[in-house]
């Protein structure tokens, strides 16, 4: 009885001092680790569970865009990851017959993020990056193999146990809050209770990752989706000699001989032979679409695979847990720093899940065309879209209701570069931007204080590029938040001071009479 009494008393003191860390991460994968980078520029104490002990070597995701490009310069890493990227130049989508039916062009250049809209890449290497730069940069503790078992509430942290399956060891610590980065069975979630809306899209597909033994330009370098009743299947290029094809299982497949070499090579003797290529991987994958009705409780949330799933088809997978983590770090950065109210982590929610909606469902819709086996659907297709060939392009939707107003408030803002090659963001750095005309600006800045200005960056509109944004938005000022996001925008004084007090810097409002006078 004495020895239950010393331990309660222990654990209520324990339970009594400063969670250790800031946040808990639990998967240590693209978008916990990009969560955990994000979090330790606004200098947060983050923990970060990962029950392997080294990056996967072997690839899974194969595409981001311009607006991820746009968070790893964030991080720190765009530069890093450009010589091992290729640049996509779009999808085609073509019948039995070889008929284009949809042309999914991308340009080549620069584009409104300030980077290309398409990047090829090999996951381990965006792993191996993120990783060395959040060491470099200091302020996470990573723990390889440690596997989080459990995770139990407090008023005002989260106590989490864990196992040190190096050593065998049980161990806990406490943060303010945990987020579950942890894939399609995440752990977390469960804890958090929130069920999965099926989206109604389940397919099993072998993938194939080869190395080429010598150059085949005759591949090409556009994606294509080979729109084959009889087997669909898709080709895409990364970067340097690796190729991916995708092949859809069909009903009749030998179970014992789906995804053998033997299989494989079958499969690809269309387009390369064992003496073209060697093989890197391949794996069965069941495709799904589905995403989280919950993905907040109290102090636990969920990102990534944890908190949706696509079909590949618009090669959104990894890039959606990349918004993921750039729209919760810095709500939990506000939040823990006392700027802004814990409501606003409501916000990470109402405002992804209509956007991932958008992506998940135009992937469902593309994965129709694709797959469609019936014979008459598949005529009535390929007469419908071989007579009038679809240009597509990439859905540009706004966030759903949360932390923004207006009438471009929620759409992601470009990113000027400028005559001198610098970019945007990287002037403004990791926080909250206000572009302003003359007048405004110089109004924002003399209601700011120096230490109000380090939250945020005041940015007079004296490029061409600026003007030209602020004349698009039909505004005077525009306010960025951290993720480049808009937060609102401002026709007049009034306005710019609501902005400001909106994004933490309360004093500006106090003082709003005196600078005016």
């Amino acid at each position: 009885m004495k020895d239950i009494v010393n331990n309660s008393v222990c654990q209520a003191r324990q339970d009594s001092q400063a969670p250790e860390y800031d946040v808990a991460i639990v998967g240590f994968g693209p978008t916990g680790a990009t969560l955990a980078n994000l979090l330790t520029l606004r200098g947060l104490k983050v923990v970060v569970f990962e029950r392997d002990k080294d990056v996967f070597q072997l690839p899974r995701a194969v595409h981001f865009d311009g607006e991820c490009m746009r968070v790893f310069q964030a991080v720190g890493i765009a530069q890093t990851l450009l010589p091992d990227l290729f640049v996509g130049p779009g999808m085609k989508f073509v019948n039995a017959r070889g008929e284009l039916m949809i042309d999914w062009s991308r340009p080549g250049g620069i584009g409104p993020q300030g980077w290309c809209a398409s990047y090829k890449f090999h996951q381990p290497d965006l792993e191996r990056s993120l990783r060395t730069q959040l060491s470099a940069r200091g302020g996470a503790d990573v723990r390889l193999r440690h596997e989080v078992f459990a995770i139990d509430e407090r008023d005002d942290h989260v106590r989490i146990r864990y196992e040190d399956t190096g050593r065998g060891r049980l161990a806990h610590t406490t943060a303010r809050y945990v987020v579950g980065c942890d894939g399609a069975r995440s752990m977390v979630r469960r804890f958090i209770g929130t069920e999965l809306a099926d989206l109604k899209s389940h397919e099993r597909w072998v993938v194939v990752d080869v190395l080429l033994e010598r150059e085949r330009p005759d591949l090409g370098d556009y994606s294509i989706q080979y729109c084959d009743p009889a087997r669909p299947t898709t080709y895409t290029r990364g970067p340097h000699n690796r190729r991916r094809w995708e092949i859809m299982v069909m009903p009749g497949d030998d179970e014992c001989r789906i995804g053998t070499a033997e299989w494989i090579w079958e499969r690809l003797s269309r387009w390369i032979t064992p003496q073209d290529a060697q093989l890197e991987r391949s794996a069965i994958y069941t495709f799904h679409s589905v995403i989280a009705q919950g993905w907040r409780r109290g102090r636990l949330l969920i990102a990534g695979d944890a908190a949706h799933q696509t079909p590949p088809f618009m090669g959104q997978g990894m890039a959606a847990g990349i918004r993921d983590a750039s729209n919760l770090a810095w709500k939990l950065a506000d939040v823990i720093d006392g700027a802004l109210p814990d409501t606003l982590l409501d916000t990470y929610e109402s405002e992804r899940e209509p956007h991932v909606r958008t992506f998940i469902e135009t992937a469902v819709q593309l994965g129709g065309v694709i797959q469609a086996r019936d014979s008459d659907a598949v005529a009535a297709r390929d007469r419908e879209m071989t007579a009038a060939i679809r240009e597509f392009r990439t859905p540009q939707p706004r966030l759903g209701p949360g932390w923004h107003a207006g009438v471009t408030g929620g759409q992601v803002g470009p990113q000027p570069v400028f005559e001198d090659g610098a970019r945007f963001d990287d002037a403004v750095g990791y926080r909250f931007a206000l572009v302003a005309d003359d007048v405004l600006a110089r109004r924002a800045q003399d209601a700011l204080t120096q230490d109000e200005r380090e939250r945020v960056a005041i940015v007079p509109a004296t490029s061409d590029a600026l003007r030209d944004w602020l004349a698009q938005a039909g505004a005077r000022a525009v306010l960025l938040r951290p993720d480049r996001y808009v937060g609102g925008v401002a026709h007049d004084a009034d306005d710019l001071d609501a902005l400001l007090v909106r994004a933490g810097v309360a004093r500006a409002g106090e003082r709003r009479e005196a600078v005016a006078a």
